[in-house]
């Protein structure tokens, strides 16, 4: 089994910064991506970005430009760095990653329990 603690939330002004954290444990073969989406309420889910285990990144419309994804994988972790935060980014910020458990099983997505970033104007 696998699981995804998250951190780094919390309340920051306009402008401002947050560095998220989200590190995978548990019986891990490779993971093959890790990310982040988030959600607000009365909006759908939206993706902010992901990372593959080779370092390709793809993020959302919404922070493009604004937020860096990063991975150490050796630790099994990757990071969120948030700048220039808006209002429009408070939302739960829910970790994501594809792992494999075993060299023959497919990969699965677990979910980490989210954060909140609220974003103060």
């Amino acid at each position: 089994q696998v699981q995804l603690v998250e951190s780094g939330g919390g309340l920051v002004q306009t402008g401002g910064s947050l560095r998220l954290s989200c590190a995978a444990s548990g019986r891990i073969f490779s993971i093959d991506f890790m990310g982040w989406y988030r959600q607000a309420p009365g909006k759908a889910r939206e993706l902010v970005g992901t990372i593959s285990n080779t370092g390709d990144t793809v993020y959302g419309d919404s922070v493009k430009g604004r937020s860096t994804i990063s991975s150490d994988n050796a630790k099994n972790t990757t990071y969120l760095q948030m700048n220039t935060l808006k209002p429009e980014d408070t939302a739960v910020y829910s970790c994501y990653a594809g792992v494999r458990t075993h060299y023959h099983d497919p990969a699965n997505i677990y979910w980490a329990q989210g954060t909140q970033v609220t974003v103060s104007s």
